[in-house]
This record gives structure tokens, sequence and C-alpha cells, in this order.
């Protein structure tokens, strides 16, 4: 039996069985296991089987395997490292015939081994019978642990071998595990679906500790050509496939058979192959495990060191289209070219010796791969998006929303008009209604997340029309509707929209039996913590519009100042801290807006508001600093309480706090040459609750992306020298960019398995995505240890031997961040063009000019934050000059 608790409590798989629950033991472990060991490895095989069972390094006792679960996956169909799977067809035949090592299993065929070959077997008896022979060797690869397969045609006819997959095992079940042993038993793993290049990254989910590095075995050609989600039972005690156990995927090699047939309606990441196996010959494939004692940061140090390809790009992979971006390869090859897919979508040149730049064409738009041939037959594919230039996209995304997306009917008897309403592109309409009754509801993330967007967009970029619409919103719906106007003034209710009116025509083809279809009662509960951030930070949003934009918000007609939506802003977040309100103790998505909310009730000099926010506030930080695993959520680990937990922590000064949630979001947050995953938080199960296409996946680019990434560039801003945050912080920040569409429709998430590789059709909970790159992008410059000075959101050029300028690319122009001096200015209504900036003094000149497309302010302020609390800078008088104003810092 197993009990799922819904959403709206805390989601836990529970087994109703106290003892160990052993499914059929087809592994053969009541045999036991052979012991190994190499330099950096402890290593335990399952003796009939010859599968990995337990990978820990030399001098620690952490498994990257679920070797403590291994009972429960003991099954035909359980993968396992060791397994294999493949396609063929003889010559002249269309159909492909499968073998797969988990699907009836068999005790192999132990073989002789010799000093480099610590174990081998003949998996002929794990296997059908056939033309293949695999052989499979467990070999010590200088000290580390390799995997070898050789397959043999024993037949008479060629075979094309269409498919050939090594499935891929880690310690990622959560299930029945308490927090703290999630921590100190589990790890991540993430792919660089790269080719030669590519590789698997594991880690301890604590983000500290040794990483494994999982490349392909020297001596053979193993690209990681896609990468394959593995379909296995969903059984107790483990459930794959849910949102305790993501499930495991599997290092394809060879994938035209899937592309042909399962795959066929998708774009893969890279072309397809297949590979001919002549009568009496013998292909070799392997993988070699790497330990990494530096743990994350020490990934591509390690990946040199094997003698692996290592690219390095900045901003990143998720770039702008006419925009130079800058990309720097490692190897031990020489390029011997470049080629882009589409021809035409990037263009490179060379600077110098592994230096590039990539610039994407002017009228490209969406994915484009980069590959790179080496001279010594190596290939690389690094994995590009390109998105409008500059504040295009913010443009597209405002006019989406407050058009298509705008739902305007005054009969609706859930008085939700005028608002921004939930999308379903693939059909071309709003969601006016849908059995998860929040997505057409306009609260939890699934409904909030228009409106959230809409707001965050005018933050940015504000266009009058668009902010008219809003403000009517606000003063309509958001009061009064969404958010309780009367007795119980602040609180807000988990959905609007509901099932059960008589008077309302519900789609009779729909499901509105399931838990989520709530009832009015249901619907109107305001015991939801989530939820309140979301309407605190359209309060807050409207908030800085209308002090930066007063003359707006007057032609607006709603007779609202910049008073009345901080004071709703304030109340919102008091009034989400109160004991009736669920979650009010854990980290909340987006609540970085409750800071700004704190900051500006400071700036304005409301005092007794701001310090009732901050004693709230401390409050929770304290108990954080208390607990071993702070970051508790709906769910039963999760990637969203972490964001709360550093801004309160670090704003409080729990400094080992501070630390380890940083370590905690590197843990799931990786950085690899692909705009997919590169700076993608992990988020596997919420395309449940607000995506079109229901399923338990890795998601690419939901909101977790750039939530999480206010954590590593507010942590980067403390310390600029640390620019491994930067770069994967960055990465996240673009994450809502990408999801973006051409024409300003923005999907919740990407779908990651191959059979689809598209975005989804809602528009779903993109929203608190959007909030983190409002509130934490803009245009950054590090100093690299390896590859120097460097821009991330703009082009920068050195001028002499001391200056340095920078020309503003990235789409949030409000915020720049100098990390050589540790210098943060941000600015009100105004965009930044250029800066410039010189070391030794520390002069900052700055360049202003008035956002394309937004309404002319009475005056923009500036505001300036130094690491340095002895620094002061004094600003001099601005200069303006056809139409920019031009205003010098100058450090005192």
């Amino acid at each position: 039996m197993m009990m799922m608790l819904r959403k709206s409590s805390v989601i836990i798989f529970i087994s109703s069985l106290a003892r160990v629950w052993c499914q059929d033991d087809t592994l053969g472990l009541g045999n036991g296991y052979i012991t190994l060991n190499t330099t950096n490895f402890n290593v335990q095989l399952v003796r009939d089987a010859q599968v990995l069972a337990s990978l820990t390094a030399a001098d620690d006792t952490f498994d990257f395997l679920p070797f403590d679960l291994l009972s429960s996956r003991a099954s035909n169909n359980q993968y396992h490292w060791g397994d294999i799977t493949y396609r063929y067809r003889e010559d002249g035949a269309t159909a492909w015939i499968d073998g797969d090592s988990a699907a009836a299993r068999q005790a192999v065929a132990t073989l002789d081994s010799n000093s480099s070959t610590l174990a081998a077997a003949d998996l002929s008896a794990t296997l059908p019978t056939g033309p293949i022979k695999v052989t499979r060797e467990w070999l010590d690869v200088s000290g580390d642990l390799g995997l070898r397969f050789t397959l043999s045609n024993t037949g008479s006819k060629a075979l094309e071998l269409g498919s050939l997959g090594f499935p891929a095992e880690f310690n990622s079940i959560f299930t029945n595990r308490a927090a703290a042993d999630i921590q100190r038993l589990c790890s991540l793993s993430d792919p660089y679906v790269g080719l030669d290049a590519g590789y698997i990254r594991a880690n301890p989910v604590r983000g500290t500790g040794a990483a494994l590095l999982v490349t392909p075995l020297p001596g053979t050609r193993t690209p990681l050509e896609a990468y394959r989600n593995l379909a296995e039972p969903s059984r107790d005690p483990t459930y794959y496939g849910s949102q305790t156990f993501e499930g495991f995927y599997e290092w394809q090699v060879l994938s035209a058979a899937w592309a042909e047939n399962e795959w066929k309606g998708a774009t893969p990441w890279n072309e397809p192959s297949a590979q001919t196996l002549a009568p009496g010959e013998d292909l070799t494939f392997g993988l070699r495990f790497s330990l990494v004692p530096d743990g994350v940061r020490g990934i591509d140090a390690k990946l040199r060191d094997l003698g692996r390809p290592v690219a390095f790009a900045v901003p990143g992979y998720i770039v702008p289209r006419g925009e130079p971006a800058r990309l720097f390869l490692q190897a031990n090859s020489s390029v011997s070219s470049l080629t882009s897919s589409p021809a035409a979508a990037l263009a490179v040149a060379a600077l110098a010796p592994g230096a590039y730049t990539v610039t994407p064409a002017a009228s490209a738009w969406g994915r484009a791969r980069l590959t790179v041939s080496y001279a010594d037959g190596t290939a690389q594919t690094i994995h590009y998006h390109i998105t409008k230039a500059s504040s295009a996209p913010l443009r597209d995304l405002g006019a989406f929303l407050t058009t298509a997306q705008w739902f305007a009917d005054p009969s609706d008897p859930f008085a939700r008009a005028p608002a921004p309403l939930a999308y379903d592109h693939d059909a071309g309409r709003i969601v006016a209604q849908e059995p998860r009754v929040w997505i057409a509801g306009l609260s939890d993330e699934g409904g909030a997340g228009p409106f959230l967007a809409a707001v965050a967009k005018q933050v940015l970029l504000p266009h009058a029309a668009e902010v008219a619409q809003l403000a009517a919103f606000v003063d309509g719906v958001l009061w009064g509707a969404v958010q309780d106007s009367g007795p119980d003034a602040h609180a807000v209710r988990k959905s609007v929209f509901y099932y059960g009116d008589p008077a309302y025509a519900y789609d009779p083809a729909a499901d509105w039996g399931n838990w989520w279809s709530w009832t009015r009662d249901q619907a109107h509960a305001t015991d939801r913590a989530y939820d309140y951030v979301h309407v605190a930070a359209a309060h807050w949003g409207m908030y800085r519009v209308a002090r930066a934009y007063p003359a707006v918000l007057g032609a607006a007609g709603t007779g609202r100042g910049w008073e009345w939506y901080l004071q709703r802003a304030h109340g919102t977040v008091v009034r989400a801290m109160q004991g009736d309100v669920a979650y009010r103790d854990v980290g909340l998505m987006g609540e970085t807006v409750f800071g700004e909310i704190l900051k500006d009730l400071r700036r304005e000099g409301w005092g007794d508001e701001a310090d009732e926010v901050e004693g709230e506030m401390k409050s929770r930080a304290q108990a954080w600093d208390r607990e071993e695993v702070p970051y508790g959520s709906e769910m039963a680990w999760d990637s969203t309480g972490q964001e709360g937990v550093y801004y309160w922590a670090k704003y409080f000064g729990f400094t080992e706090t501070v630390t380890k949630t940083v370590n905690s979001v590197l843990g799931y947050m990786p950085t690899v040459p692909h705009w997919g995953w590169d700076g993608n938080a992990r988020r596997y199960w919420d395309n449940i609750y607000a995506g079109k296409l229901q399923r338990i996946e890795r998601q690419i680019h939901h909101y977790g992306s750039a939530l999480n990434a206010q954590v590593l560039l507010s942590a980067f801003r403390a310390d600029p020298t640390d620019t491994y945050l930067l770069a994967v912080g960055y990465a996240g920040t673009s994450g809502p960019l990408s999801n973006i569409h051409d024409d300003g429709f923005a999907a919740a998430s990407f779908h990651s398995f191959p059979d689809t590789l598209r975005w989804d059709a809602y528009s779903g909970d993109y929203g608190p995505g959007f909030l983190g790159l409002a509130l934490g992008s803009g245009t950054y410059v590090a100093s690299h240890e390896t590859f120097g000075l460097l821009a991330y959101g703009g082009v920068l050029e050195e001028e002499g031997d001391d200056g340095v300028r920078v020309r503003v690319t990235g789409p949030v122009a409000r915020r720049i961040f100098i990390g050589p001096l540790g210098v943060e200015i941000t600015a009100d209504a105004a965009a930044f063009e250029s800066f410039r900036y010189v070391r030794d003094s520390g002069l900052v000149e700055v360049t202003l000019v008035q956002p394309e497309g937004a309404p002319l302010a009475e005056a923009a302020v500036l505001w300036v934050e130094a690491n340095d609390s002895a620094a002061a800078y004094n600003v001099s008088s601005p200069e303006v000059t056809e139409g920019k104003v031009v205003v010098q810092l100058v450090r005192s």
C-alpha cells in the first residue's frame, strides 16, 4: 500500500511494511559480493551478476550507489552500472531487435582476469540469444575504476547497431529517508551530452565532499550522444519515478534506432548515429570512474587531468543574438574545425589559442549546436540557446501577458477579470478552467505565475499601457479576490477558481474527481505561505513602478500612490508569518523580495513597519541556524527553501548557515557546456502541478534556476574572487530568458526526455523564475584566475593599463557589479548603457539612458553598495549629452 499526501501538505511516500521488503532476487544477492580495490576506490560487485553494487572513495565511507537499498532493487528491469542495452538489425532488415541485460537476469559466466582486469564475464546467459556476444570487464585504470564492453558479431551477416546504452545508477533515492539521512547518504548526478567530451558528474547532495566523474574509457570511442530515461517499475518501498525518486538514465552511445521510432517527433541534442558490426568483428566501448577530491569546484580541473576537452563560456550558453560571447577551449589536441548547426546560427572567430568569440546571427533564435572537431579525431558538441537581444525578450513577454494572456470577461463568476491568466500555447488560448484549479485560479505557483511575471517585468522595463492594466488588476482582482481586503486583510487565498459552482459550465471531458479539483472552501483557504510571496511581490513591484514613475500610475486612474502599494506589501509579509499559515517556518520561493520590501521600508523611513518585518524574519533565521538541514518544504526533498534560508542567514550574520546553504545549492546546480543543464537547479516533479504534459522528469529551467541563482550571485557579490559562484549563478539567472518564445509566450519548463525535448505548452509556474531574474540579474565583471577579466551581460574592453570599459548587453540593465572593486550600483528608472572604471583609483563612470519603450521618469535614483564598508563614494553632478546621462562616482 502507498499513501501520498497532497501538495497542500507535506508529500511523503509511506510504506505500509515495517520490515525490509525484498523483491524477487534475480541479481543473486544471496550468493554475496566480490570486493575489489583500486588506489582511489573501494568496489563491490554482485557476485552472480557482476554489476556494480557499491562505490566509495578509498578513504571514505560515502557511497555513490544505493547499496543500502539494493535488496529492493534486485529484480528484473531494475538497472545498475554494468548493465547494457542495445538494438541491432541484420543487413537488409528493417525491424530492430532488443538486447537488455536486466530484462531476464541469469548469472553471468565468469572469465579469467589479469593484472589490469579486476573481474570479467560473458553476458550471454543474461542476454537474448542472437549473433551479438557481449563480454564485460571491470578494470583498474591508473587507480580509477574502468568498465569495458566488447561486442562481437558471431553471425554470418553484417549487423547495424542502432542503439547502445549503459545504465547509470546513483543514490538519488529519497523515499522514506529523513532530511539528515538524505544529506548524509544521497547523491545527485548531471550529464554533459557532449559526444566524446561528454561525461556524467555526481556529488553528495550536501554539495561538499569528493565528486565523481564518469568519462569515456581511454582507448575507446564512447561518446555521450543521448541521455535516455530508463523505464523501471515503480515498487514499494522506493517508488521509482516519483517525487522522492526521480529515476535513472542511460549513457547512450548510439541512438539511431530510438530516433527512428520512439523519438522521431523530437529534435535530438546530437545527430543520432549507428555503427556497423561486420561478421567476426569486435567493437569495444567503455567508461571510466574518477574521483574528484576537490568536489564540484574541481570537476573541470579533473577533466583536464584526464585529458578530456573542457569548454568554459561567458556569459554561459544562453546568449543574445548579434552580441559576441566568449568561449575558451582547453584540450590536449588542437582544434581542426568548429561547425554551427543550424549552419548560420553561430559565427566563431579565434582571438588567441583556445580563445574564441561566438556571435549568434542577428536573426537566430532558439537552440543551436557548436561542434568542435579536434585533430586527434575527438568530437565535442557545445549547446547554446539564442535569445533576442537586449530588452527585446522582456518587451515580448510583457506584450504577450497583457494581450494574449489577458482575461477580461466581466461576467466571470470567479471575479478574475481583468488579469493575466495561464495560457496553453499549443491550443493558442487562455486556460480559463483546469482540474488543477489553481492553474486557472491566480494562486499557487501555477496560477500566480502570469501576474508575477507581468509585474516583475514592469520593475525592469515599464510600459505605460501595461502598467495601467496591471494597476486595474491589482486594485480590482488581486486586492479583493485573490487577497482578502476585508476582515482578514492581506490573507491570500489558494485559488480563486474552484470546482462546484452550479452556474459555471465546467468541461465535461475533464477529470474533476482528483484531489486537486478543490471546492470553494478548499480553494479559499489562506494557509499556504508560498502564495503570500507572489502577492507581496506584486504589490512591491507596483510600489517600485509608482515610486519611479508616479505620473504613469496617476494616469492609470486607480488613485493608488506608492504608499498604498508599499503598505499592502508590508501587510502581506506580516500576514504570511501568522500562526494559521503553514510553511511560514521554511524558506519560501522568491522571498528575496521580502528583503527588498524591508530595504524599501527602511529607505522610506517606515521604521515601525520595518522592525515588524525584521522581527518576523529573525525568529525564522534563528531557528534555521539551529537545524542540521534547514531547507524544509512541502516536498520530501526540495531545491526551493535554500533561497530564503540564505537571505536571512546572511542578513542576520549566521555565517555557518550561509556557507552550508551555498554548498547545498552547488550540490544540485551544475555548470556544464549545455544551456539546458548549465545553472539548472534540480527540479523534476512540478509539471505534475503546473505543466500540460504531466510526468516526473528532470525539468530544464524551471523556476528553481533563477531563484537559486540569487544565492550564488549574492555570495559572489560578497566574495568576488569566487568566480565559480558567478559562472553557475549567472547561468541560472539567465534560465528564464530561454523560456520566452519568439512571440513572447513563456513556458513553465523544457522537457528533457529525449522523446520530447521541447517546451511545455503551459505558462504554468514560470513567474517565480522571472522574479528571480529581475532580482538577481544584471551585468557582472569578474577577474578569473585563468581567463582574466570577464564580463557577464556585457562586452568588456580594457583601456590602457588601468582602465576598463563595459558595454551593457544583458536584458537587465539596471544593475552592475564590478567584482574587482566590490561595488554594486543599481538604478530605479534608467538603464545602464555602459560603464567604465579605473582599477587603482576606484573611479567609476556610468552612462545612463532612457530604457527603450519605457515612460519618462521625473528622476532616477542610483544606489551604491560597496563590500568595503569604509569606502564611500562621492557622486558627481550629472552631465547630459545627446539624451545620455554620465555620472562619476569617486571613491573617497
